[in-house]
């Protein structure tokens, strides 16, 4: 996993980069993924992220860093009478924050059991969020950093999905909305469930609106989170909205925080350039500004090839909390 500039890592899921394709976001990440047939209903897919990037915070040192971001392989299973399975293993920053570990970072059987409902089991991605967690699905190099504030996470439970066309509903009970090392196990201390629902439209072509409902009993964290996108003529469009209401049992007791973000990209042949602003803050129950950020993005991409994807960005972050900062980035992704 990649650290980002303001410290929240991306990812992938089926649901979200399923989100991307349904906006007709071709100039996102242009690039493909082979999925590998290897026999008997086996495939393989993955990619490896490169990247140099320089961060400069107002009056401090500038820092460099270059190096393999993140390694992953995702291996798929499609069995019969609409089973199938998923196991993803990564290589890079680890759940708990290590780095260099290679983990499962998901693994979860599905079962269709119509073409419009299915369910899943294991663990997996949460649907919210309109950024991914996985690079091959941003539009940039970075992500805002807001997530763990406003975006469920890894989850270890249960999920169902409906596809009705233009619209589609979901829904999880998980032993935690955003700690993936979580058993929930029966001792009286961190036993409780997680919950998320999620309701999407898509009444027209390239336009599509989620809404998601988080509840977390762990740790007393209620979210909203909302986002649409509209995809036409090579331009994509997206904003979203997140508030989040934290109780007696977080870090943030009885505190409260809200965070949105205004993107538009434009993509030609082989050509993509990504323009983004994002703010955020998280207040405690007396009003102390817990964190806080709000940045421009500029972020051009080229692709080399059908497989190789090549993203620039430079970022001007504004924060009372953390400072003011410059930073740059050059990024390889490689699909397979």
């Amino acid at each position: 996993m990649k650290q980002q500039y303001a410290g929240t890592h991306r990812a992938q899921a089926w649901a979200r980069a399923a989100a991307l394709v349904t906006v007709g976001a071709v100039g996102a990440m242009p690039v493909a993924h082979a999925e590998i047939e290897l026999g008997n209903g086996i495939s393989i897919s993955g990619f490896l992220d490169m990247s140099y990037s320089s961060f400069s915070p107002d009056g401090g040192s500038s820092t460099e860093s270059i190096g393999i971001d993140q390694f992953e392989t995702t291996f798929k299973y499609a069995g019969s009478s609409g089973v199938s399975a998923q196991v993803d293993i990564e290589y890079g920053e680890g759940f708990d924050g290590s780095d260099d570990e290679t983990f499962v970072e998901q693994a979860f059987v599905t079962k269709a059991f119509t073409e419009q409902f299915s369910v899943k089991v294991g663990r997996f991605l949460s649907y919210s969020g309109w950024e991914t967690e996985e690079p091959t699905g941003l539009f940039q190099f970075s992500g805002t950093g807001y997530a763990k504030y406003f975006y469920g996470f890894y989850q270890n439970g249960v999920s169902a999905y409906y596809d009705g066309g233009s619209f589609a509903a979901m829904g999880s009970v998980v032993t935690s909305a955003f700690n993936p090392l979580d058993r929930n196990s029966t001792d009286g201390v961190d036993d409780e469930m997680g919950y998320e629902f999620g309701l999407a439209l898509m009444p027209v072509e390239g336009l599509t609106a989620k809404a998601f409902y988080i509840v977390d009993q762990d740790t007393d964290t209620d979210i909203i989170n909302f986002w649409t996108a509209y995809s036409v003529s090579g331009f994509t469009f997206a904003g979203e909205y997140n508030v989040v209401e934290y109780g007696t049992s977080s870090a943030v007791v009885d505190g409260e925080g809200d965070g949105y973000l205004l993107m538009a990209n434009y993509a030609t042949g082989p050509f993509g350039i990504t323009l983004r602003y994002h703010d955020f803050e998280i207040e405690s129950a007396t009003g102390v500004t817990v964190d806080d950020g709000s940045a421009i993005t500029l972020s051009p991409s080229y692709k080399i090839g059908d497989n190789l994807l090549l993203v620039t960005e430079y970022r001007m972050d504004e924060s009372d909390t953390n400072g003011d900062s410059d930073s740059f980035a050059i990024e390889a992704l490689f699909t397979f």
